[in-house]
C-alpha cells in the first residue's frame, strides 16, 4: 500500500474553500476545483514507495500485472482504469457530454491522422476512452442532467415568449424552440440545434430570458416556472448571452441531497451547477462542449455524441452486503464506489447508534482511498499503513484482503471513508 500525493486543480469554477475544509487544510487562496486521486497522465498522484516517489502511472506501467492484476491489465491494458476526484462547484461547469468507446476510438483516429495537436484548443479526443462517471453528494449538489419530458421543455419556452416584448425577434426564436419542442421526439433535436447555432438572434433571445421579470411580479406569477426562470437567471449572470443558457431548460434540473447519487452513461449531455461531492470516472479527457464556456464547442461531433431522448436523471442506490459493505455500482465496468462509516453514528434519532467497527474493502484489482473525516487503519496480511483526514493511498491488486479500521480518537468519534475499486464484473459494460 502506498501512500499518495494528489494534485488540486485550480479550474476557475472552483470553489474557493469547500475542499480544504472537507479534508482540514488551510485554502489555497485561489480557486480549488478538482483533487486528482489516480493515476490519469494530465495530473497523477505520486506514491511514497520505500525506495522515494514516483508518480503512480509510472508506478503501475513499470509492472501492470503486479499492481493492476492479470484480468484487469489484460482488460484495459497498462494504466488503472478509473480516476477518483474531488469536485467542488462554486460555479457552473460546462454544458457537456461524453463519448461512447466507439466514439472516441474513431474520433481519436480521427484527429490522429488530420495531424490535430493533443493540446489544441480545438481538439475533441485526448484519447481512445469512454468516459463514464457518477457523483457522490457530500454537500447540496445542483446539476443539469439528460433531456427534461417534451412537453415540460415546450411549456417553458411558450412561457418565456410572453415574458418578452411582443412580436420581437427575441420572442419569434422563443416561439420557434417551443414549437419545434411540441412537434414530436424529432424536435427535440431539431430545438437542440436552432439553439446551439448561436447567431445574433439566439444571443438577443439569451439576453431578453434573463431579463424577464421574476415570478410573482405582474403577468409572470405561474408557479411552475419559478426554478426554470431561476436556472435562467442564475447562468446567464455566469455566462451572459451564451446559448446554454437556453439549453439548459431542455434538460432536467436535479437537486442531489448528501449522498445521493447520480451517474452518467455515455450521450448524456450535463452540468454541474454547485457543490461538493465525490466524483469518479473512467480514466479519460474526453469531453464535448455544447455551452456555457469560452472554450471550443464543436457543434458537429457534439451533435452526433448527444443521445436525443428524454431521460429521467440516472440515479444510483447503494447495495448493502452482507460484510457491512456499502456499494454503488453503476453499469460501467471500469469502477464502482464504497462509501466506508465506522464508529458512532449521529444525526436526528440515531443517537446511540454505532456503524460498524471495522469492514472489509471491496477490491477488483487495484484501489484507491480517501479518508474525509477520522483516521482509519487499513490492515492486510501484507502491511497495514495509517491515513488521517484527507490523506489517500493507492492499494495494489495482490494486497488483499484489506481490513478498514478506526485509529486513534476515531474509534470514538466515527470515520468516513471512501474508495473505488474496478467494477465487479470486469466482463460487463462499460461507457459504450
Amino acid at each position: 500500500m502506498y501512500l499518495l500525493e494528489n494534485t488540486i486543480r485550480p479550474y476557475a469554477w472552483g470553489s474557493r474553500t469547500a475542499i480544504a475544509e472537507l479534508l482540514g487544510r488551510a485554502p489555497s487562496g485561489g480557486p480549488e476545483a478538482e483533487l486528482w486521486i489516480g493515476a490519469h497522465p494530465g495530473a497523477p498522484s505520486v506514491a511514497e514507495l520505500p525506495d522515494g516517489r514516483s508518480p503512480l502511472n509510472a508506478v503501475i506501467d513499470a509492472d501492470p500485472d503486479g499492481t493492476l492484476g492479470a484480468e484487469v491489465a489484460a482488460r484495459f491494458g497498462r494504466r488503472l482504469p478509473y480516476l477518483m476526484k474531488v469536485l467542488a462547484a462554486g460555479s457552473a461547469l460546462s454544458l457537456q457530454v461524453h463519448p461512447s468507446t466507439g466514439q472516441a476510438e474513431a474520433g481519436f483516429d480521427a484527429e490522429e491522422r488530420a495531424g490535430v495537436p493533443a493540446d489544441a484548443p480545438e481538439r475533441n479526443y485526448k484519447d481512445r476512452s469512454a468516459k463514464p462517471e457518477m457523483v457522490f453528494a457530500l454537500s447540496p449538489f445542483e446539476a443539469l442532467c439528460g433531456f427534461r419530458p417534451l412537453a415540460d421543455a415546450a411549456a417553458v419556452f411558450t412561457h418565456l415568449e410572453t415574458l418578452v416584448e411582443p412580436g420581437s425577434e427575441e420572442a419569434e426564436v422563443l416561439g420557434a424552440v417551443a414549437a419545434e419542442l411540441g412537434s414530436g421526439s424529432a424536435g427535440l433535436r431539431s430545438g437542440f440545434e436552432m439553439l446551439i447555432a448561436a447567431g445574433p438572434e439566439i444571443v438577443a433571445a439569451v439576453e431578453a430570458a434573463v431579463s424577464a421579470p421574476p415570478e410573482g411580479s405582474g403577468d409572470a406569477g405561474d408557479p411552475r416556472f419559478t426554478r426554470d426562470l431561476a436556472t435562467v437567471a442564475e447562468l446567464g449572470s455566469q455566462y451572459p448571452g451564451d446559448p446554454g443558457v437556453l439549453i439548459a431548460l431542455l434538460l432536467n434540473r436535479v437537486s442531489l441531497q448528501p449522498g445521493e447519487v447520480l451517474y452518467l452513461p455515455a450521450g448524456n449531455i450535463h452540468a454541474y451547477l454547485s457543490g461538493l461531492g465525490i466524483e469518479v470516472m473512467a480514466s479519460s479527457d474526453n469531453v464535448l462542449r455544447g455551452g456555457l464556456t469560452p472554450k471550443h464547442v464543436d457543434t458537429r461531433e457534439l451533435l452526433g455524441t448527444v443521445v436525443f431522448e428524454p431521460l429521467a436523471p440516472p440515479a444510483l442506490q447503494p447495495e448493502r452486503t452482507m460484510l457491512g459493505q456499502e456499494l454503488y455500482r453503476p453499469p460501467f465496468a471500469e469502477f464502482q464506489l464504497q462509501r466506508i462509516a465506522l464508529g458512532p453514528v449521529s444525526g436526528p434519532g440515531q443517537e446511540g447508534s454505532m456503524a460498524p467497527s471495522h469492514v472489509p474493502l471491496a477490491q477488483h484489482g487495484p484501489t484507491v482511498v480517501l479518508a474525509v473525516s477520522g483516521s482509519i487503519l487499513l490492515d492486510s496480511p501484507a502491511s497495514d499503513l495509517l491515513l488521517t483526514r484527507g490523506q489517500s493511498a493507492f492499494i495494489p491488486a495482490g494486497e488483499a484482503p484489506v481490513l478498514v479500521r478506526p485509529a486513534g480518537d476515531s474509534t470514538d468519534e466515527g470515520v468516513l471513508a471512501f474508495a473505488v475499486t474496478v467494477g465487479g464484473d470486469v466482463d460487463g459494460a462499460d461507457g459504450a
